[in-house]
């Protein structure tokens, strides 16, 4: 959970950083953010993506969702109204395994790595002031 804040932190200061001034950033971020949102896998299923859609979902940096649920309910054996396991549910429905946690938390990692870098680059490189 703290690398998820901390990428999105990232994202804000590598928006800033890599445009001219804090309104083009706004403008750009909200606009990533909401087609992340929509591709995150929560409001629309990945099983439920189009498939030409779906190379977005795996690009897409909100894995953090995909992370507290595979984690919360993706082992659990209690049964739902319909005689289909929570596990299996979470798994049929949103497309989310619960083995693929590890692998999930080191493309976390590298996200929040990438996004600071990135910063990092942009404050040293770019430079937007007028003479």
């Amino acid at each position: 959970m703290y690398f998820t804040f901390l990428y999105f932190t990232f994202y804000g200061v590598m928006s800033m950083a890599v445009t001219p001034n804090h309104n083009i950033a706004a403008v750009i971020s909200s606009a990533f953010y909401a087609i992340w949102n929509l591709f995150s896998g929560f409001v629309v299923p990945r099983t439920r993506i189009p498939v030409w859609w779906r190379w977005y979902y795996w690009c897409c940096p909100f894995f953090g969702l995909y992370g507290l649920i595979a984690t919360q309910f993706g082992d659990m054996k209690d049964k739902l109204d319909t005689d289909e396991t929570i596990e299996e549910f979470v798994r049929s429905y949103f497309g989310f395994r619960n083995d693929f946690v590890g692998i999930l938390a080191a493309v976390v990692v590298v996200i929040t790595v990438l996004f600071g870098f990135t910063f990092a680059y942009s404050i040293k490189a770019f430079n937007f002031q007028k003479r």
